[in-house]
């Protein structure tokens, strides 16, 4: 099947979908959206960030997204790559505690140190090197934390019916928060 370009359709663009498009059926799956994005190190986008992505942007929840999503994802993409250009003051290729506690408070979410602690933790770079893991949070992983967070607290707000910071819930409620998230 051969696909045309939407009129609107940046052709470098349109180009990289067809690319990573191998069944050329004008959808491209997880695997196939993971081909196309660069980590900016030359390593594939972590699998879970990928998930996330077609998760928020796969909004017919088919499992594949078009040429339409792909572009929301490529530039939603673009404008993390300059938010993480931003905040990783060091130049290391990774965000840590100190730059995500920044990240995040300009986002405004004021977090305790633990927490932070547990964010960079949790999404710390799998990557090594000969001393053992690289510090930090790799590009990748720092889109993922940021959008969890966002959305942990999106559901927290929902169930703060006080605006008061507190919540009080049943552990059914709890775990439908929890495996509602990503």
């Amino acid at each position: 099947m051969t696909l045309g370009a939407p009129p609107d359709a940046d052709p470098q663009l349109w180009s990289w979908f067809l690319g990573v498009n191998a069944d050329r059926s004008g959808e491209i799956s997880i695997v196939e959206l993971q081909r196309a994005l660069d980590n900016g190190d030359w390593k594939p986008f972590d699998l879970d960030t990928i998930k996330l992505l077609m998760q928020l942007f796969d909004t017919e929840r088919r499992g594949t997204i078009g040429f339409k999503q792909f572009s929301g994802i490529w530039w939603y993409i673009k404008d993390w790559q300059n938010l993480f250009r931003h905040f990783d003051r060091d130049r290391s290729g990774t965000i840590d505690a100190g730059e995500l506690r920044d990240a995040l408070a300009q986002f405004g979410y004021r977090l305790a140190p633990r927490l932070i602690e547990l964010i960079e933790r949790k999404y710390a770079s799998p990557v090594t090197y000969s001393g053992g893991p690289l510090p930090g949070i790799t590009f990748d992983r720092f889109v993922r934390a940021c959008v969890v967070v966002k959305q942990i607290t999106e559901s927290f707000k929902r169930h703060d019916t006080n605006s008061d910071g507190w919540i009080q819930i049943d552990y059914d409620g709890f775990l439908e928060i929890v495996l509602s998230l990503p």
